[in-house]
């Protein structure tokens, strides 16, 4: 007799893989923040990617852009650990919304497809296609009514990723190119990466430290075993940018970067060992490391002073580029 299945992974009841290969996912979000009503942000959501029914939420400032300028464009890429998370979610709504009034700029905030059901590099396709999809509007005739030319500027399009998000923004870094060729009009002038979700085999000091609240090294290790393909570990090249399999990234050019870490991240040392590693490949890499924050810090609260002080990092870092043809 066959024995029923049984589950195999469990990340805290929110996903169950089990033996035969089917999942559960809760239909509750396991991030409890309210939203956050910002009167100067009107949203809406589009289809981008009807083969898979993936949506995108576009966010714009009420007031609209000033006279005789336009929105610059900014991308954000959600985190998860790639298995969970939405643009919906309320954490990711704040966010989004925050990033728009704060920065004066339309927000796009793509959904991409979540592990086990769609391992890697599925999510990083995803990611792409979000973008092949903004091409896609200025290059046609009739564009979405929020995406028209006289009110957006494709030349000035910024990648915003946390997490497992921010991991996505540095494949698409490298996959682009600087100046993106191949998406014009559309051009990415750089990268944000807020606690990039990279991983390794070989442990770090913060990783072998003390857990954070809601995060600590077996949810980390869960994430990597259901979201990476099949019988790979977290060497492989879509967990480990400095892997024993991954592209040297000496070689790659890149488009300017501002990494963020907390200083009490499970995350902190391999996000910073990324940042030094890139700088002193001689990549234009900004590293910003807020004092006692934990993984998560501006997502999960970026209407709050702290969240202030990252607005202050993201301005100087969009306003030093926007000026470069």
């Amino acid at each position: 007799m066959e024995s029923s299945p049984h589950v195999v992974e469990d990340l805290n009841g929110v996903v169950k893989l089990y033996s035969d290969g089917s999942v559960f996912r809760a239909d509750f979000v396991p991030v409890f923040i309210p939203n956050h009503d910002d009167p100067t942000v009107v949203w809406k959501e589009c289809q981008f990617d009807p083969q898979n029914n993936l949506i995108l939420r576009l966010y714009k400032p009420v007031s609209g852009p000033a006279p005789g300028a336009k929105f610059p464009i900014v991308y954000f890429f959600h985190g998860g650990g790639f298995c969970a998370g939405s643009c919906t979610w309320a954490n990711n709504q704040n966010t989004c919304q925050r990033l728009a009034s704060g920065l004066q700029a339309l927000v796009v905030a793509p959904d991409y497809r979540l592990a086990p059901e769609h391992r890697l590099p599925a999510a990083v396709d995803d990611a792409l296609n979000s973008l092949k999809w903004l091409k896609d509007q200025a290059i046609s005739d009739n564009p979405d009514a929020w995406l028209h030319d006289d009110d957006v500027d494709y030349g000035r399009v910024w990648v915003i990723g946390d997490s497992s998000g921010g991991n996505m923004a540095h494949h698409l870094a490298v996959q682009l190119g600087p100046g993106s060729p191949e998406l014009p009009p559309v051009k990415v002038r750089g990268y944000v990466l807020m606690a990039p979700f990279f991983g390794g085999t070989v442990r770090t000091k913060s990783e072998e430290g003390l857990p954070e609240p809601i995060l600590n090294l077996d949810i980390l290790d869960r994430f990597w075993r259901l979201s990476l393909p099949v019988g790979k570990n977290a060497d492989h090249p879509l967990a480990n940018p400095f892997g024993p399999y991954s592209k040297n990234l000496e070689t790659v050019e890149m488009d300017p970067m501002l990494i963020i870490a907390g200083e009490k991240e499970l995350l902190k040392d391999r996000v910073e060992n990324y940042a030094m590693k890139l700088k002193n490949f001689g990549k234009k890499v900004e590293y910003v490391e807020f004092e006692g924050q934990y993984h998560g810090f501006f997502i999960n609260d970026p209407y709050s002073r702290l969240g202030d002080q990252v607005l202050q990092h993201l301005e100087s870092f969009i306003s030093k580029l926007s000026g470069n043809n």
